[in-house]
């Protein structure tokens, strides 16, 4: 037969089951709003019922329940929709920083407009044909030497915005690669405590919400894959093992790089940041840097007028033009190697000058230009008068030769450089274009692939949001479904209190009753 208290322990565990329930609906409406909680749910279960007495098995009639009790408190969480949001959220770091990469550009180049590279080049070739008109004019060389060395520092400040962007993207790398050692490192931390917590037969549930929030953060960083084994997660970037139970692995900027090369690293931000500075702006570097040195030495074909004379030693096309050869005799179409070599076939004002190369470094070097280097010729700058514009010359009695001042042709040939195509490719493929059609083409390629970009990346923020949302309907708190509970646990809990009150005065009956009859 039953204890006379069974009533009592009935009615007891009741009580404490359901106020389990209860705190367990307050923590989660407590934790709504906590990024990477999941729902938790106390699972009840009928205690072990008593045998009547006489009976042996456990399935004959008689049995007693004893009422409820909570086996365990778990959270919800479907494996299935963590992997899918890591997988998706490893994309959206690498586009969002394509995008934000090639936004930056964008407001480099800042085409089209009235103030950019194209405005200044544009005025380059203008000068030019304002100085063919009167090429004696100190005002025109003037403005021709200005315009020059406003085009160089456009290049020059345009180049060391893409250097400077070029250096955050470096140091961004790094900053991220040290949130990944930081990520590791926590991650590893709370696999041990889990580890220590789960072994004594408790579920670690809000630890489990931390780690995995934690790998969240880091797929977001680097392309990983994640297994749960008895030490904890084991998670991995390619063949690199970054967490193996509660021991991570560090990276450094060797270890990225190789990474990076290997295709171990494949996705992410630090993958998105890598590709975007070797690929994006080191390309952009490269074709300005390919641009400049085109205008200053890129090959390129031109007819110079009859009765030019050439300076004495002149070589082109493999010939060489020397006294009574330098001066030609017809139209003749020549290869020239650009605007250095097509200045240096002109004379300046001072008398029997050829011209100088037009654009150098700031040593006065002619090889190896690039857009952070290039610049008018020093010697120019000091003396507007060194612009070569005439290509005629008249011989003294003494043997000396005098400067047609008055001459324009070099500068004729210089305002139509506008429209020559020039060789961009220096290798054995031919790539002619004109300078502003070139520069058209990089800003064309600039704005195909930040439309790209934004479209991948706004493609892949839906698909992201899409699997949070999916996981959310699982692992979220719903405040109406918890206030519900509460409600449910909460009639349940008075029922229960109800109950052992009941219990209470029948054993009342019993001990302070019973055989007191005729007393």
């Amino acid at each position: 037969m039953a204890s006379t208290f069974h009533g009592l322990e009935t009615a007891r565990r009741s009580l404490f089951t359901t106020q389990s329930a209860l705190n367990t609906t307050g923590h989660n409406i407590a934790n709504a709003n906590t990024a990477g909680y999941s729902r938790q749910v106390v699972n009840m279960t009928a205690s072990r019922p008593i045998e009547a007495v006489g009976y042996s098995k456990s399935v004959a009639a008689g049995q007693l329940g004893t009422g409820v009790e909570a086996s365990s408190i778990t959270r919800i969480r479907e494996k299935f929709l963590d992997n899918q949001f890591r997988n998706e959220y490893k994309s959206q770091g690498n586009f969002s920083v394509q995008l934000d990469t090639l936004s930056k550009l964008e407001g480099i180049v800042n085409e089209p407009s009235d103030t950019g590279m194209r405005t200044v080049i544009s005025n380059f070739w203008n000068a030019w044909s304002d100085l063919s008109k009167n090429p004696e004019n100190a005002d025109g060389r003037k403005v021709v030497m200005e315009q020059t060395m406003a085009m160089v520092d456009a290049f020059n400040y345009t180049a060391k915005q893409l250097g400077d962007l070029k250096a955050d993207l470096t140091e961004n790398v790094e900053i991220n690669m040290n949130t990944v050692n930081s990520l590791t490192t926590s991650i590893a931390q709370l696999n041990g405590e889990i580890r220590r917590v789960e072994g004594l037969g408790d579920n670690a549930n809000d630890l489990r919400d931390q780690r995995d929030l934690l790998t969240d953060q880091l797929s977001g960083l680097v392309n990983v894959k994640v297994e749960e084994q008895a030490t904890g997660y084991s998670i991995t970037m390619g063949g690199v093992q970054l967490v193996q139970g509660s021991t991570n692995t560090a990276l450094d900027m060797a270890a990225i790089t190789s990474a990076f090369e290997s295709g171990d690293l494949n996705s992410g931000a630090i993958y998105g940041t890598i590709h975007s500075r070797d690929h994006f702006v080191e390309g952009y570097i490269g074709e300005l840097d390919r641009m400049v040195q085109t205008m200053a030495y890129g090959e390129f074909e031109i007819t110079l007028p009859k009765g030019s004379v050439l300076p004495e030693g002149t070589v082109l096309n493999g010939v060489t033009y020397s006294g009574a050869t330098r001066t030609l005799t017809e139209d003749t179409t020549v290869t020239v190697n650009g605007l250095n070599g097509l200045h240096q076939l002109g004379y300046s004002l001072a008398d029997g000058e050829g011209g100088l190369p037009f654009f150098t470094d700031a040593s006065g070097g002619t090889t190896g230009l690039t857009a952070g280097n290039i610049t008018l010729n020093p010697a120019i700058v000091a003396n507007s008068n060194l612009i070569a514009t005439s290509m005629r010359v008249t011989m003294n009695a003494d043997g000396t030769e005098t400067v047609i001042n008055g001459n324009n042709s070099l500068a004729v040939l210089f305002s139509q450089m506008r429209d020559v195509r020039f060789d961009f490719d220096s290798g054995t493929d031919k790539n002619m274009n004109t300078v502003d059609a070139y520069f058209r083409s990089v800003v064309g390629q600039l704005g195909v692939q930040a439309a790209e970009a934004t479209r991948m990346q706004t493609n892949q923020q839906i698909i992201v949001e899409q699997v949070d949302s999916r996981r959310q309907s699982v692992s979220g708190v719903s405040l109406d479904e918890e206030m519900s509970n509460m409600i449910r646990f909460q009639h349940a809990y008075n029922a229960a209190a109800r109950n052992m009150t009941m219990i209470d005065e029948i054993l009342d009956k019993v001990i302070n009753g019973m055989g007191r009859v005729g007393l």
